[in-house]
Parts: structure tokens; C-alpha cells; sequence
């Protein structure tokens, strides 16, 4: 099974007839195709780039809005005092459900971690239980052989 892309960022020959078909129809398809072809490998680490980039900039912007919401320039006033004063308190009351449930997640990641920790202790000490009895001497006393004339063992590769 061949693993690789038909249209792959090298020099194929269907990259070769994508670039020509592209500069005949389109001429900037024919750069675009170009582009890709000599700097298609470095797409992955540019796309991971920006999108590193658009989530700084997004994450700002939220944090921008989180503090004038606490400042109260978050949503515009509706003129209705009741109402007003009711979302603010029920937007206060979901921020501290949120931090709730954020402080339940951190401690259940704790305890997963624990958990995992404990588990692989057991794993490794029953491993280790194993190999210990593996390499520790099985006979002891008058069953083993006295040396290379001595008496039968009860090995099976000795028979």
C-alpha cells in the first residue's frame, strides 16, 4: 500500500501538471500551485503558528471583556433597573458556579493523577515481586547436582 499523497508539496508529476494547468487557466492558481510546491512543508508549523497567534489575540479580547463586565461596561444597560440588577446576580451566581466546577475539575484531575500513580506502583511492584522470583535460585539443597560428575537434578534440560 502506498502511503503517500498524490499531491504532495514536491516536485510530482501531478504537482507539475496542477502548476501548469493553473498558470493556463488562472495564472495566480499557477503561483499559488508554485508556492506550495517549494513551501508546502512548512504549512503544518505555519498554520500552527497562526493559530497560536488568533488565540493570544482572541484570549485578550476575552479578558478585556471579562474585566468591564466586573466593572459593569460589559453589556449595555437595558434602562430597566430590575432586570438589570436580576442579570447581574444571576451572572454573578453562574461566575461562581464556574469557579465551582473549575475547582471540582482540578481536584479530579488530582485524583485521576492518584489514581494512575497508584496503579502503576502496583504494576511495578508486582513486576518487580516477579522478577525477583525469577532470578532467585529455585533448589536449594540436596536436589542439586554436586558438580559436572555429581548426582541427578531435577532439571529436565539435565536428563
Amino acid at each position: 500500500m502506498n502511503t503517500s499523497a498524490l499531491i504532495r508539496p514536491a516536485w510530482t508529476p501531478a504537482t507539475i501538471a496542477l502548476m501548469v494547468i493553473g498558470f493556463m487557466v488562472f495564472w495566480p492558481l499557477g503561483f499559488a500551485m508554485l508556492a506550495y510546491i517549494i513551501w508546502g512543508d512548512r504549512l503544518e508549523g505555519f498554520k500552527r503558528d497562526v493559530n497560536r497567534a488568533t488565540d493570544g489575540i482572541f484570549t485578550g479580547c476575552r479578558r478585556r471583556s471579562e474585566k468591564a463586565a466586573r466593572w459593569g461596561h460589559g453589556s449595555a444597560r437595558t434602562g430597566n433597573v430590575a432586570f438589570d440588577d436580576w442579570r447581574e446576580k444571576e451572572l454573578e451566581r453562574l461566575a461562581e458556579e464556574r469557579r465551582k466546577l473549575d475547582e471540582m475539575l482540578s481536584e479530579f484531575d488530582e485524583y485521576a493523577r492518584e489514581l494512575r500513580r497508584a496503579k502503576d506502583q502496583e504494576e511495578f511492584d508486582r513486576f518487580m515481586a516477579n522478577r525477583n522470583k525469577s532470578t532467585a535460585p529455585t533448589s536449594t539443597g540436596s536436589n542439586e547436582k554436586a558438580g559436572p560428575e555429581g548426582g541427578k537434578g531435577t532439571n529436565l534440560l539435565d536428563d
